[in-house]
């Protein structure tokens, strides 16, 4: 098993990255077969997406676009529960399927949020595609269309995600973990 120190906190291997890769292309195959024909939109948002966006529409082979927004909710390993939109959107969404590319969903907010603002624009439809679900922490009731693994309530970092902003390179996915483990 592999650690990762990350400032002040330690992190082993918690989904290598052919693991990620394939749940990946699994998640791609459905919008192939579920968007045929209606040119979706992909929304992903920044920072944390970003890795897992790409290897997404690498795997997508039906017409699309791609776009981004950058929201803020977290800091340091918690959620704010306050959603900040940093980076804006500028695609007109009337009559159009999007998409919402997301690295993890775990109280639902930032999603919530996001989907409220989306709707004031007059899209078709709207879906949730997520990395990474976090079923243990939904506070509000949200309908994820494609969700690509669900995971326990840990803190976890690499493939995009990050630590304070550390780690985001990490090809796996990494969990803290206490002391003891890392003295084995």
């Amino acid at each position: 098993m592999d650690f990762v120190k990350i400032k002040d906190k330690t992190f082993k291997t918690f989904i290598p990255e052919s693991e990620i890769l394939q749940r990946v292309k699994v998640v791609a195959e459905k919008i192939n077969k579920d968007m045929d024909g209606k040119n979706p939109l992909l929304l992903a948002v920044l920072n944390g997406s970003f890795i897992f966006a790409a290897d997404l529409i690498r795997n997508i082979n039906i017409p699309c676009e791609i776009s981004f927004v950058k929201l803020a909710s977290y800091q340091g390993t918690t959620s704010t529960g306050k959603i900040k939109e940093v980076i804006g959107l500028n695609e007109d969404l009337s009559g159009r399927t999007v998409i919402i590319v997301e690295d993890i969903v775990d109280t639902g907010f930032t999603m919530k949020s996001m989907i409220e603002s989306l709707g004031t624009r007059n899209p078709e439809a709207i879906h949730i595609c997520t990395l990474l679900f976090k079923p243990g922490k939904l506070q509000v009731p949200l309908d994820i269309k494609y969700a690509a693994m669900e995971i326990p309530n840990d803190f976890i970092v690499g493939y995009g995600l990050d630590y304070d902003q550390q780690g985001r390179q990490l090809r796996d996915i990494y969990t803290v973990c206490d002391e003891k483990e890392t003295a084995k």
